[in-house]
Protein backbone atom coordinates (compact mmCIF):
# COMPACT_ATOMS: atom_id res chain seq x y z
CA UNK A 1 0.00 0.00 0.00
CA UNK A 2 1.24 3.51 -0.71
CA UNK A 3 2.29 5.59 2.26
CA UNK A 4 -0.16 8.21 3.48
CA UNK A 5 -0.38 10.94 6.08
CA UNK A 6 -4.18 10.77 6.21
CA UNK A 7 -5.00 9.69 9.79
CA UNK A 8 -8.26 8.02 8.81
CA UNK A 9 -6.57 5.94 6.13
CA UNK A 10 -3.79 4.97 8.55
CA UNK A 11 -6.29 3.84 11.18
CA UNK A 12 -8.27 1.94 8.57
CA UNK A 13 -5.10 0.15 7.46
CA UNK A 14 -4.31 -0.76 11.08
CA UNK A 15 -7.70 -2.29 11.82
CA UNK A 16 -8.77 -3.62 8.43
CA UNK A 17 -7.59 -7.15 9.12
CA UNK A 18 -8.42 -7.36 12.83
CA UNK A 19 -11.91 -8.80 13.35
CA UNK A 20 -11.73 -8.27 17.12
CA UNK A 21 -11.18 -4.54 16.72
CA UNK A 22 -13.86 -4.34 14.02
CA UNK A 23 -16.34 -6.09 16.33
CA UNK A 24 -15.52 -3.73 19.20
CA UNK A 25 -15.95 -0.70 16.94
CA UNK A 26 -19.33 -2.00 15.78
CA UNK A 27 -20.46 -2.55 19.38
CA UNK A 28 -19.32 0.90 20.50
CA UNK A 29 -20.99 2.48 17.46
CA UNK A 30 -24.26 0.74 18.36
CA UNK A 31 -23.98 1.90 21.98
CA UNK A 32 -23.38 5.47 20.80
CA UNK A 33 -26.39 5.31 18.50
CA UNK A 34 -28.60 3.97 21.30
CA UNK A 35 -27.28 6.67 23.64
CA UNK A 36 -28.19 9.40 21.16
CA UNK A 37 -31.62 7.86 20.57
CA UNK A 38 -32.35 7.80 24.30
CA UNK A 39 -31.16 11.37 24.76
CA UNK A 40 -33.20 12.62 21.79
CA UNK A 41 -36.34 10.76 22.91
CA UNK A 42 -36.03 12.05 26.46
CA UNK A 43 -35.46 15.66 25.48
CA UNK A 44 -38.19 15.57 22.81
CA UNK A 45 -40.57 14.38 25.54
CA UNK A 46 -39.48 17.34 27.68
CA UNK A 47 -38.19 15.11 30.48
CA UNK A 48 -35.17 15.39 32.72
CA UNK A 49 -33.00 12.35 33.33
CA UNK A 50 -34.60 12.02 36.77
CA UNK A 51 -38.13 12.14 35.38
CA UNK A 52 -37.35 9.43 32.83
CA UNK A 53 -35.65 7.34 35.50
CA UNK A 54 -38.75 7.62 37.67
CA UNK A 55 -40.94 6.43 34.78
CA UNK A 56 -38.94 3.21 34.34
CA UNK A 57 -38.06 2.69 38.02
CA UNK A 58 -34.30 3.10 37.81
CA UNK A 59 -31.80 5.50 39.34
CA UNK A 60 -31.03 8.71 37.45
CA UNK A 61 -27.44 7.48 37.06
CA UNK A 62 -28.69 4.65 34.82
CA UNK A 63 -30.14 7.18 32.38
CA UNK A 64 -26.93 9.18 32.57
CA UNK A 65 -24.86 6.08 31.78
CA UNK A 66 -27.16 5.14 28.92
CA UNK A 67 -26.90 8.60 27.40
CA UNK A 68 -23.11 8.52 27.74
CA UNK A 69 -22.96 5.04 26.13
CA UNK A 70 -21.38 3.78 29.37
CA UNK A 71 -24.19 1.37 30.29
CA UNK A 72 -22.67 -2.03 31.04
CA UNK A 73 -25.77 -4.22 30.70
CA UNK A 74 -27.89 -4.71 27.60
CA UNK A 75 -28.91 -1.22 26.43
CA UNK A 76 -31.57 -2.65 24.13
CA UNK A 77 -33.59 -3.90 27.09
CA UNK A 78 -33.51 -0.45 28.65
CA UNK A 79 -34.34 1.13 25.30
CA UNK A 80 -37.51 -1.00 25.16
CA UNK A 81 -38.48 0.09 28.69
CA UNK A 82 -37.92 3.72 27.76
CA UNK A 83 -39.94 3.38 24.56
CA UNK A 84 -42.84 1.88 26.48
CA UNK A 85 -42.70 4.64 29.11
CA UNK A 86 -42.79 7.26 26.34
CA UNK A 87 -45.65 5.51 24.50
CA UNK A 88 -43.35 4.62 21.63
CA UNK A 89 -41.92 1.41 20.22
CA UNK A 90 -38.50 0.27 19.17
CA UNK A 91 -38.12 -0.48 15.47
CA UNK A 92 -35.01 -2.31 14.37
CA UNK A 93 -33.56 -3.46 11.09
CA UNK A 94 -30.39 -5.00 9.76
CA UNK A 95 -28.65 -2.97 7.08
CA UNK A 96 -25.48 -3.49 5.11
Amino acid sequence: MPKTTDAIKIIHQMIADDPTIQEQIALESLNAEIAQLIYDSRTNAGLTQQQLADLIYVEQSVIEDLEDADYQDNPLIMLQKIATALNQRVKMSLVS
